[in-house]
């Protein structure tokens, strides 16, 4: 498995982010050629190489040569998707947009559809998370771990006037990653920058086991005094057969609600974002019974969670615990086959052996279009996979 261990020496941006993918290995010809794919946009690259005290790093701007008006989320979303990029790219890309959406949304009180970007809309915003979805894209990477997020205090000017630093959008963003409070009155994370670690990252805080294969430096465009203003991202191989993560498990009793509700509860807590959601029959006080609601989470969902299960259940409180938990190393990929393609689930065996577990949807949409057994479709995809693995 090919991760990455972000460093957050100067903190992250969005162009320090796009910067040190270029650093790491992506080709700026590759880069341009798929932003080229994006419609309706006016800009020029300058990437250049700085040296920060004493560390050569790419620096990566996006010149935009008028001023642009804010851009609604979705207006944003509908250009991504009707793009010609590459379907994993576009996911990623609206998947750092989506959560943007949702902490300006939860700033300024309106729901996130409602969301005009004004700083992050703009067009060089746009450029700095595409290019940070097509560079992972690009460079194979599976799994993204980053250090403490170093943040600086102090007052910035926006659109809105004087704001506290960290941003309001770039502190939602936060919740629930550790961060580490330093001794800097400059702003170290953008709400791009933001987004994108909160979007991509996996693991925080700890560094993990792994053999280095390439470095790459972004470089910031502000100097600090203490440290070197770059983002570092060293790209190697996982050592383990296996991977730990920090979740979080919230569950609650339930004994006086309709049972058909549930069905309805899992679709929201699962778009929500949760890992796993299930249910086991337990017996309560005064001998009712009742069910079990559990849920497994990311930590920085609690509240975004949490608000689900008490707008759509009965309960009327809630317990919620830290677990860890092991899991085999797994990777999503898509499967050509002569009934159509398919995205599969690589699940890779202790013992390094591979194997592919075909995404259902998918089965049962091309089964009804093509009007054949799914077993049928199944059974090809497999076959495929392992030819291809062979």
């Amino acid at each position: 498995m090919r991760i990455v261990y972000g460093d957050l020496i100067g903190g992250v941006s969005g162009d320090m982010f796009a910067g040190a993918l270029l650093d790491l290995g992506l080709p700026l010809g590759r880069l341009k050629s798929e932003l080229k794919k994006l419609p309706a946009l006016h800009y020029r690259l300058e990437v250049t190489k700085k040296t920060v005290h004493g560390i050569r790093a790419t620096r990566f701007r996006v010149i935009c040569g008028r001023k642009e008006p804010e851009r609604p989320w979705k207006e944003i979303r509908d250009l991504i998707r009707q793009s010609a990029l590459d379907a994993e790219v576009k996911e990623k890309g609206l998947a750092v947009f989506a959560r943007l959406a949702e902490a300006e949304g939860k700033i300024h009180g309106v729901a996130p559809d409602k969301v005009h970007f004004h700083e992050v809309g703009a067009t060089d915003s746009i450029i700095d998370i595409m290019a940070a979805a097509i560079g992972v894209y690009h460079l194979k990477i599976d799994s993204f771990h980053f250090s403490r997020i170093p943040l600086g205090r102090g007052v910035t000017r926006s659109r809105h006037g004087p704001l506290p630093l960290p941003g309001p959008a770039t502190l939602e963003l936060l919740k629930g990653l550790p961060v580490q409070w330093i001794d800097l009155a400059a702003e170290t994370v953008t709400p791009t920058g933001a987004a994108i670690i909160a979007t991509l990252g996996s693991h925080f805080g700890e560094t993990p086991s792994m053999i280095v294969e390439k470095i790459g430096y972004g470089a910031g465009e502000k100097e600090f005094p203490d440290r070197p203003n770059v983002l570092r991202l060293v790209l190697g191989q996982d050592e383990a057969a296996w991977k730990q993560e920090e979740m979080l498990v919230i569950e609650t009793n339930i004994d006086d609600m309709n049972p058909e509700f549930y069905d309805y509860v899992f679709d929201r807590l699962f778009a929500a974002g949760a890992r796993d959601v299930f249910l086991s029959p337990i017996q309560m006080k005064r001998n009712r019974p009742g069910t079990l609601l559990r849920v497994i989470a990311e930590p920085a969902l609690r509240e975004k969670l949490a608000a689900i299960i008490f707008r759509e259940t009965s309960t009327i409180g809630l317990r919620y615990y830290p677990v860890k938990r092991v899991i085999l190393k797994r990777r999503t990929s898509r499967v050509k086959t002569k009934f159509g393609t398919v995205k599969v689930k690589i699940i890779e065996e202790p013992d390094g052996t591979k194997r592919a577990t075909p995404e259902y949807e998918d089965l049962r949409r091309i089964a009804a279009a093509k009007k054949i057994p799914l077993k049928v479709v199944y059974d090809e995809v497999l076959r495929r996979f392992k030819e291809g693995e062979g």
